[in-house]
Order: structure tokens, then C-alpha cells, then sequence
């Protein structure tokens, strides 16, 4: 296997979760009796770059495809965390009417609608229908198509250059990467901004996320290894900042190198020091993970059948691809979770790719007064809580299994 950023030869083992098929392939009914196609998900180290990665067993268009279940808008906290971005970038970039602001893989609308409150001109870049569809009923135009260098240049060919380039939880999601990050040197202008945000590998790691890899998910980012990608391409990266969504985030912001506005701050090379202090650099530091991981499927696996015995009920709430990677790692089925509750109607009546676990609406809590809720998005743990705090009444608790088994 080649590198998919500099090429080199890749085989080192990061972490293997068996087979398991695509996390957001939700089945109807009908779908229950037919075949489901399932790939390794196994993740290397790059000892070159550092890039952990997935080989690339599924095409893009398989994995995101038109009936595509996960809409952003969903999540209350997560369209607040872009409402406040929105905020902070017209600010300091001065953003305005002038200006042109694209996002990448803009989903159903959940951050472009408040650009386009501000009287900002926007487009969004969005390959599945179903989301571009919700995106284009609040008024923004959506493009249907995956971004890269090609998009990029016949971009550019009827519209202005890009003050600022969005793209949130994207750039893991890219199998070309150097095709992908070419395109963004391609669309800003001289002293345009493009800014990232994805889930960290340094917090992945420390806080045992394994449940955020999965076939969609192609790359897991280091700070150095992006920086080194997106100077490869042109990019000079001039500020980082840590956040807290999806278990710990960066947001990283990078200019073309011939523009001479944003001057780097220091951010960027005290990360770049603390990921060489903390052994980031070095194979010793990624090896143990598969050992750790497998004492989390025990201890859930071990929760669950303690619970089957004293015959009481637990039940599931986020239909989130993350689950399904932790579920299928167990072998958890519909015996040991009979449903999982979600809020997203895209995903109600349908079931959990290979465990056939039923997605049921969330007022299935208040029907069967679970004894125990086991949250399987964790990083919206506490959203979900807010919102379905009534469990409590009957003496139900919420649970969740990562980075270790806990009653929350």
C-alpha cells in the first residue's frame, strides 16, 4: 500500500476492527434478507509522513451517495458551533458583501445559512442529494459534485476566487488528498483563507476514539503531517486552534505562500513542538492502541450481558456512524441492544448496517423505560441528556462505552 500523501511504502498496523461495511449504509426493511458488502477497516501509520490511513476499499461515490442519512442541522450544538464561526471569521476577516465565501461538503445548509443572514455571497459543494437538496430549500446554492483540482479550475472560470474556504470534518473524508488540497490552492484569492476543522489523532489516540474510524474516514490527522501536506501544495499555514468538538479539534487556517497578509501566530509552532515532545513522530507512539481498544469491547460486551441476565432492557441513543463501528467491532446484535433511538427522521425505520439493529424515534424511551441508555455518540453526550432527561423518572441512567465503559 502507497502512501496516499507522499507515497511511501505503508505497512504499519495502527489498528484492525475486522470487516464492517460502510458505518452509513442504513437498511430499509427490504434490505434485511439481501447480502451487505463489507470491507476490512484496518488503519496504518505512514512512517514517512505520519498520515494514519485507510487503504481505500470503497469509492467515494459508494460511501456518499445520493440518499445520503446524516444531516449537520440535527444537532443543535453542532449548528451553534458554525453559527459562532460564522460570527468570529466575518470578524477577522472583515467579510461582506464583496466578499465570496464557498464551503466544502456544506451539507444540508447548517453553517452557510448564517453567511447568507449576513448578506455575504456564498456557494456551497455538497455530493449528496439528499443534503444538497435541504441546503438548496434555504435559499443557498449548492453544487452537486465532489471537489478537486478539476472542480476547482472550471470554478474559477465563471466565478470570482475565494476570500474564505470552509471545509468542516471534510478532509478526512478526501481518498485523493493531494488531488483535493491542490484544488484549494487553485480557488483562493492571492490573500484568501481556507480554513479545516477534523478530530485531531493526538486526541483519537489519548482518549481511545476508535469508534471514529471508519470507511468514510480515509486520513487521521496529526497538526505536522497537515501542515506538511498543505505546504506541499502552496499553502502556508498560519494559525491552528485546539476545540473541543468531536472528542478534540483542530481548526486549521492556511493562505497561498505568495500572499503576505496573514502572518503566522504562535500557535502553530508550539503545536508543531508539543506533537514532536509528545513522540508523535516516532512508531513507539502509536503502538499498544489495538490492546487498549480490545479491553473497551470486552468491558461493553461484558455490560451487556450482565444486563441480558438480570433481564434489563438497554437500548441505544445516536444511530451515529461511530456506533456502528463500535457495535460491529463487538459483535453486539439485537438480542444484547433490541433498538437505537435517533432524532434524524432520514434515519427512523431504518436499521444498523450489518448488526440489523432497528433505529426507532426517541419517544421509544418513554414507551419502554429503558433501565439503561447507552449514548453512542458520545461527543454530543451531553445534549443528548439535556434533551431526554426524563429518563430519569423511571430510574433509567445514561451510559457510554467510550474510552471506557461509564455511567454518565
Amino acid at each position: 500500500m502507497k502512501c496516499r500523501f507522499c507515497q511511501s511504502e505503508v505497512t504499519r498496523s495502527f489498528v484492525d476492527l475486522g470487516h464492517q461495511p460502510p458505518s452509513n449504509a442504513y437498511l430499509t426493511e427490504e434490505q434485511l434478507g439481501q447480502p451487505e458488502i463489507t470491507y476490512p477497516l484496518r488503519a496504518f501509520v505512514c512512517e514517512e509522513c505520519w498520515l494514519v490511513q485507510l487503504p481505500a476499499h470503497a469509492h467515494a461515490d459508494e460511501l456518499f451517495t445520493e440518499d445520503y442519512a446524516y444531516f449537520s442541522s440535527v444537532s443543535s450544538t453542532w449548528v451553534d458551533h458554525a453559527r459562532k464561526y460564522v460570527e468570529a471569521m466575518i470578524q477577522r476577516l472583515q467579510l461582506g458583501s464583496d466578499s465570496m465565501v464557498v464551503e466544502i461538503a456544506s451539507n444540508d445548509g447548517y453553517l452557510l445559512q448564517f453567511v447568507q443572514q449576513a448578506g455575504i455571497p456564498c456557494v456551497g459543494i455538497e455530493p449528496t442529494a439528499s443534503t444538497a437538496t435541504a441546503s438548496r430549500e434555504k435559499g443557498i446554492e449548492t453544487i452537486e459534485e465532489f471537489f478537486g483540482d478539476d472542480f476547482a479550475r472550471r470554478f474559477i472560470e465563471a466565478r470570482p476566487r475565494v476570500d474564505l474556504l470552509i471545509g468542516n470534518n471534510v478532509l478526512a473524508h478526501v481518498p485523493n488528498l493531494n488531488d483535493f488540497v491542490a484544488g484549494v490552492s487553485v480557488v483562493l484569492n492571492t490573500d484568501g483563507v481556507v480554513t479545516f476543522e477534523f478530530p485531531h489523532v493526538m486526541r483519537l489516540v489519548e482518549g481511545l476514539q476508535f469508534d471514529t474510524i471508519y470507511h468514510e474516514h480515509y486520513s487521521y490527522f496529526s497538526f505536522s503531517t497537515v501542515y506538511r501536506i498543505f505546504e506541499h501544495h502552496g499553502l502556508r499555514v498560519f494559525d491552528v486552534q485546539e476545540l473541543i468538538t468531536h472528542g478534540g479539534s483542530l481548526r486549521v487556517f492556511a493562505t497561498p505562500t505568495i500572499g503576505t497578509l496573514h502572518q503566522p501566530t504562535d500557535a502553530v509552532s508550539n503545536l508543531l513542538q508539543r506533537e514532536h515532545q509528545a513522540g508523535m513522530l516516532d512508531m513507539a507512539w502509536y503502538d499498544g492502541f489495538q490492546s487498549r481498544v480490545d479491553c473497551v469491547k470486552n468491558d461493553l460486551l461484558r455490560f451487556l450481558l450482565e444486563k441480558r441476565r438480570a433481564n434489563e432492557l438497554i437500548v441505544g441513543y445516536g444511530a451515529a456512524a461511530k456506533g456502528n463501528t463500535l457495535l460491529n467491532y463487538a459483535g453486539v446484535r439485537q438480542d444484547l441492544l433490541p433498538f437505537v433511538c435517533d432524532a434524524a427522521p432520514s434515519k427512523q425505520g431504518r436499521y444498523l448496517p450489518a448488526s440489523h439493529i432497528p433505529i426507532r424515534i426517541p419517544d421509544a424511551l418513554r414507551t419502554h423505560e429503558p433501565s439503561v441508555v447507552m449514548i453512542l455518540p458520545w461527543n454530543i453526550a451531553d445534549e443528548i441528556i439535556d434533551q431526554h432527561n426524563y429518563v430519569t423518572d423511571w430510574g433509567g441512567q445514561f451510559a457510554s462505552a467510550v474510552p471506557e465503559l461509564r455511567i454518565l
